[in-house]
């Protein structure tokens, strides 16, 4: 199959060689699955993304989403219909619940990779399922058995979709001044008013019906997060035999014109103008926020994928791109004007570029899927085991949602650079791609709350930075791999002694801590989980040559020069590990030295920035 989006022999090596994760067949939970189900499952996706998905991608972009005003609707490209059908049909919305609701039960580390896939062929569409999914699995969760009979199996159908309505103009992020307001009724339901802004999905012309979970605060409840409640609001409301029937009281005012992902709406919402907007609890009474953190949670855990999805494609159509461009000559004839042109790719700019991005590519495929992977061992294992699973899991989302966002803007940036001027337009969906990267890091909880999230949450506030101490564990457990399969000390001593120099700065925090210095933490939050990502993708590249250096050599023996390069040329096994190998040692050797110089800016007793009051920045107008 020609796939231009996603390396299917790495996911498969990240999959089955790294994570082993045939082994979670031994648990009851998934043994009903075995390796050929997952191959299936691969290939499925795969076939889906490539032949439904990306042939779809650029027209999704350029016809768009239109909105009428009269009526409020939304009408969807067929470039988004026909491939989202695809996706319901092979009913990838459920591939990771449980068949008590519909659901396949695999495990969570397969519909990451399956996630990518998507992502990678087409990014807007996977919005569109996950936030169905999303909302459907509040009500799974949260919601009465009446509404999860009703909507659940018709959201595992594709018949309804979903939103998860937060924003509101005055309030942006700080959810916590949020106006929506809710009254109770003598029938248990409640009145919706209010206005929400960015909801992605919110209103289309693909679902027969609409559920959206809103926030909202009870009439009468205290102000800030704590008063908050959330409630299940369907664009029609339920009949008698769980049909969509009477219209509800809301209404799409407005859609955003956007830089990127033009393939799902955004919408401005307006529940309650005539006073007439029937809503259903979720959960308990102020318990919205609590509730809604589970689905924010996993999708920040899934704009990890999609940035890793959206990287991967960027990556290989730079890389193929640049087998195929001629332009200039080969260094050795560069004083020879007659001499043919050659690819660029065999440039020693070129060469670097790819091997940057790639050694960011190959990282994060492993780190998400390891996230992934011990939230399946997290349902499975006991005790301590168990509880390290879940803790890994919560230090590393924060550190892959805005890691890997942050890397994939600047990733979709160099693979443009790779393309030239023919990479700024159209003609390539590079420029596609690096339009779609930058929402990542603005939605589901922008960028700098990920790193305070980290450094207050995830580590300061955590008893006895417990969440910390196990991703020590783990580093240091790969490090014991590689030692132990032969890895020369260069490539894994900057990893030891980068967690080392974190150690340290994770103790002087804790002493600002104690001083009630906050401002100075916060000011060095985001500086710091860029620091820790940096070391978290050395932590991979180092356990991926613990994996693929013993299978090179296997293959390669002791082979160098030109006998090397062409058992490459003939060997795929033989390419596929030498490229691991040789991405790995890249980043340790030339993108890990960074890391150091970041951790020593931290380490400065001068916090700048804190003295950066308005008029500290003169030239401004009034916007």
């Amino acid at each position: 199959m020609n796939n231009p989006v996603l390396d299917p022999r790495d996911l498969r090596y990240v999959l089955f060689e790294i994570l082993n994760i045939d082994s979670l067949t031994q648990f009851e939970k998934f043994a009903s699955f075995d390796h050929d189900t997952f191959e299936a499952t691969l290939d499925l996706i795969e076939n889906i993304a490539v032949k439904e998905c990306y042939p779809h991608f650029a027209d999704a972009d350029r016809i768009g989403c239109s909105w009428d005003q009269a009526t409020g609707n939304v009408t969807l490209p067929d470039a988004v219909k026909k491939p989202l059908k695809a996706y319901y049909d092979a009913e990838f919305i459920g591939i990771v619940e449980s068949p008590e609701i519909g659901g396949m039960g695999m495990p969570q580390t397969l519909g990451a990779a399956c996630g990518e896939f998507i992502s990678a062929a087409h990014q807007p569409l996977l919005m569109w399922g996950a936030l169905a999914h999303g909302s459907m699995m509040l009500i799974s969760n949260f919601g009465s058995d009446e509404l999860r009979k009703t909507y659940i199996p018709k959201m595992m159908a594709g018949e309804w979709g979903g939103t998860m309505c937060l924003t509101e103009t005055q309030a942006g992020s700080d959810v916590g001044r949020l106006t929506a307001r809710a009254v109770k009724q003598p029938d248990g339901t409640y009145r919706i008013t209010g206005q929400k802004i960015f909801i992605s999905a919110g209103e289309n012309d693909f679902y027969s019906n609409m559920v959206h979970p809103v926030l909202a605060r009870i009439e009468g409840d205290p102000e800030g997060t704590k008063g908050i409640s959330i409630f299940i609001v369907p664009k029609f409301l339920p009949d008698a035999k769980g049909n969509p029937g009477k219209r509800n009281d809301l209404k799409c005012t407005g859609i955003e014109h956007k830089m990127g992902i033009k393939g799902c709406v955004t919408c401005s919402m307006s529940f309650g103008d005539n006073g007439e907007c029937v809503g259903f609890l979720l959960g308990k009474e102020r318990e919205g926020m609590k509730i809604m953190f589970q689905m924010m949670n996993d999708f920040r855990m899934g704009t990890a994928v999609q940035a890793q999805g959206v990287s991967s494609a960027a990556y290989l159509h730079a890389a193929s791109y640049s087998k195929g461009r001629l332009q200039g000559s080969a260094l050795k004839d560069m004083n020879n004007p007659s001499a043919p042109m050659v690819p660029i790719i065999e440039h020693p700019d070129v060469q670097r570029m790819l091997l940057w991005i790639k050694s960011y590519v190959d990282a994060q495929r492993m780190l998400i899927y390891n996230m992934y992977y011990n939230m399946d061992l997290g349902t499975v294992l006991q005790g301590e085991e168990a509880k390290e699973a879940r803790a890994i899991v919560d230090f590393l989302v924060p550190v892959c949602k805005a890691g890997c966002s942050d890397r994939n803007v600047l990733i979709t940036s160099e693979a443009m650079q790779m393309f030239g001027g023919y990479g700024f337009c159209c003609d390539y969906p590079i420029e596609q791609m690096m339009r779609n990267s930058k929402i990542l890091c603005l939605f589901e909880g922008a960028n700098g709350i990920q790193g305070m999230d980290l450094v207050m949450r995830k580590l300061l506030m955590n008893p006895g930075q417990y969440n910390y101490s196990v991703f020590k564990k783990r580093i240091n457990e790969s490090v014991e791999l590689a030692r132990k399969n032969g890895i020369p000390a260069e490539y894994i001593d900057p990893v030891i002694k980068g967690l080392a120099r974190l150690d340290e700065y994770v103790e002087k925090m804790k002493g600002m801590a104690a001083g009630m210095k906050f401002h100075q933490i916060l000011s060095g939050a985001t500086p710091f989980r860029k620091a820790i990502y940096m070391l978290a993708i050395a932590w991979m590249h180092v356990w991926s040559l613990a994996v693929s250096y013993p299978k090179m050599k296997a293959i390669a023996g002791d082979r160098k020069g030109a006998e090397l390069k062409a058992l490459i040329a003939d060997n795929r096994e033989a390419a596929f590990y030498y490229s691991r190998v040789l991405t790995s040692r890249f980043f340790i050797r030339e993108e890990f030295p960074q890391f150091f110089g970041m951790m020593d800016a931290l380490f400065s007793d001068e916090w700048p920035a804190l003295e950066a009051f308005a008029e500290a920045f003169p030239g401004t107008v009034e916007m």
